[in-house]
Order: C-alpha cells, then structure tokens, then sequence
C-alpha cells in the first residue's frame, strides 16, 4: 500500500531515498503494530479478561504515570474516560489508589501484585509470540533490525 505517490525523477537521490523511507515505514510499521496491538487484545481478553486499553493503562502506572493526569496525559483521553478505566481496575484488584499524605487532593496509582503478574504473563506470551516469528531471521537480520530502531528511537527522542 503507497501513501504517497512514487518519487518523480526531478527529486535528488537523497529526496528519492527519503520518499522511498517513508513508503516503506508505512507499508511496514502500521500492520506490524496492528499486530501485536490483536495478539495483546486477544492474549488479554481470552486469557485476563481486561481490555487492551487496560493492559495500555496498567504498563503506563508500571512505567510512572502515577495519576490520574499522568495516565490522561500519556493515553491522550480524557480523565473522565480514564477514571472509569481505572475504577473497573481497582474493582479486580489489579490496582490501588494511595492519598498522598502531604496533598490528600493527589492520588496515587499503583499495580497490586496481581495486576504486575498479569502484566508479567502478558508480556511473557507477547515476547514468546514475537520469538516465534523473529526466530525465523538470520543473525544479520535481527543485527539490522536493532539497528533501524535505535535510529527510530534516537529520532523520536530527538523531536521530543
């Protein structure tokens, strides 16, 4: 699938490239996280029975996000939309929420320990699925491969 059209021979070999890039990372990036986005929704309703929203909302508290804000912030939703995730959440234990004893106002998110298994276990069958069809690629391809994302992520962090 081409977003965009082919390059026109007026552009330069760089500008060639780039377009070309660019075609490649939307043929490819898009479909591979769709993805791992339906083995994590399939893997977390079928086996966990929580969304893969709730999976989203759980690895962002492991990861930091401590708040209500943080995790609005970080999903880019709504707080309401995020508070009735996070009560259905608390209500299978899977997470708690702390007063802060300095500001009562603030509270605290944090993953029980069924919650960080859960998260553990879905990440562990995620990692085994990835395995499965990544093992299949030579040496030099995985190498290669490693090496596109550390570009990816040094230009993401870079924009940032």
């Amino acid at each position: 699938m081409m977003l965009t059209e082919s390059p026109k021979s007026s552009e330069s070999p760089a500008e060639e490239l780039l377009e070309l890039t660019i075609d490649r990372f939307w043929e490819t990036i898009p479909p591979l996280w769709g993805s791992i986005r339906a083995h994590i929704r399939s893997v977390s309703a079928e086996n966990y029975d929580i969304t893969v929203e709730q999976f989203h909302i759980m690895r962002h508290i492991r990861q930091g996000a401590l708040s209500m804000s943080d995790l609005a912030s970080a999903k880019n939703i709504s707080r309401p939309a995020i508070s009735q995730a996070v009560d259905l959440l608390v209500n299978n234990g899977l997470i708690v929420r702390r007063r802060k004893t300095q500001d009562r106002r603030y509270i605290e998110l944090e993953l029980t320990n069924a919650g960080d298994q859960l998260l553990k276990a879905v990440f562990h069958d995620t990692r085994a699925w990835m395995r499965s069809w990544l093992e299949a690629l030579a040496p030099d391809e995985l190498e290669t491969i490693i090496r596109a994302m550390d570009i990816l992520q040094k230009v993401n962090v870079e924009r940032i």
